[in-house]
């Protein structure tokens, strides 16, 4: 990945998990991080130790020679400051990787500026193949466009245009597909945990249910009681949860939403 003959200069604005898997990707990929920014310096100066670069907690020291400015910050810090960021920097190409934050967040701001938004859960712990992770790409202009078709390209073979408003149908998508299912592992989890048994008997089934939608649509792969409204199954079930009324509650609510939704 070039600017004219030479590698691609990056400056992560973040050290988070996102930014943490972007740096080694970016890296991976022959592009130079030459600085990361985060306002605390633990996890700013973890993440250069990683990538073999510099740091900086100060925005006003935020190097000023990058080609690409990534930008990966909580939304509420990103709108924040973002001013600040692009300020002495306005000929560089400026991006942000939120699901929810529209590209016009930079309109006015400077001339060249776009979103990189790769859809996936990450976490530090945990590595991530990128050659597995859809990037959802917005820019400015035909110009933008192609350098973050390029720079996406050499992460993932699976690069796709998104507008702002296509985005936030993603980033819901994903809520409802990554947070609120693991949500349900982690309410498994405390059911088991009250009888003394371990999450682990659960992975089997947690694996089995997440690889049928490879093969079927989530409506042909839905089973259990509810889709087959055993009503004697779900009331044995509502009477285990007779001490737990926000269970109870999320219980019927999910029920109902599934038979709603039974493929005909």
């Amino acid at each position: 990945m070039t600017a004219g003959d030479n590698p691609m200069r990056v400056v992560l604005i973040g050290a988070g998990n996102v930014a943490t898997h972007l740096g080694k990707a970016l890296q991976d990929a022959g592009c130079l991080v030459v600085q990361v920014y985060s306002r605390t310096a633990q996890s700013a100066s973890e993440l250069a130790a990683t990538l073999s670069t510099g740091y900086t907690t100060e925005v006003e020291d935020i190097r000023k020679d990058a080609d690409v400015y990534i930008v990966a910050l909580k939304d509420t810090a990103l709108q924040a400051l973002a001013p600040d960021l692009v300020r002495g920097r306005e000929d560089a190409l400026f991006v942000h990787t939120a699901g929810s934050i529209p590209m016009t967040l930079w309109e006015g701001l400077l001339p060249r500026y776009g979103v990189l938004y790769p859809m996936q859960t990450f976490s530090k712990q945990r590595p991530v193949d990128f050659h597995t992770v859809p990037f959802f790409i917005e820019a400015s202009g035909e110009e933008e466009w192609q350098i973050l078709r390029e720079l996406a390209g050499r992460l993932s073979p699976l690069v796709y245009r998104a507008d702002s408003e296509q985005r936030k149908y993603l980033h819901l998508a994903a809520v409802f597909a990554c947070n609120f299912a693991n949500h349900m592992y982690a309410l498994s989890a405390q059911i088991l945990a009250g009888q003394g048994i371990p999450f682990e008997v659960m992975l089997p089934l947690v694996d089995e249910t997440a690889q049928k939608v490879h093969r079927l649509s989530p409506v042909q792969a839905q089973t259990g009681p509810a889709v087959r409204q055993d009503v004697n199954v779900m009331d044995r079930h509502l009477e285990l949860l007779a001490d737990e009324p926000a269970l109870r509650e999320l219980y019927e609510k999910i029920s109902k939403s599934i038979y709603n939704r039974k493929q005909p």
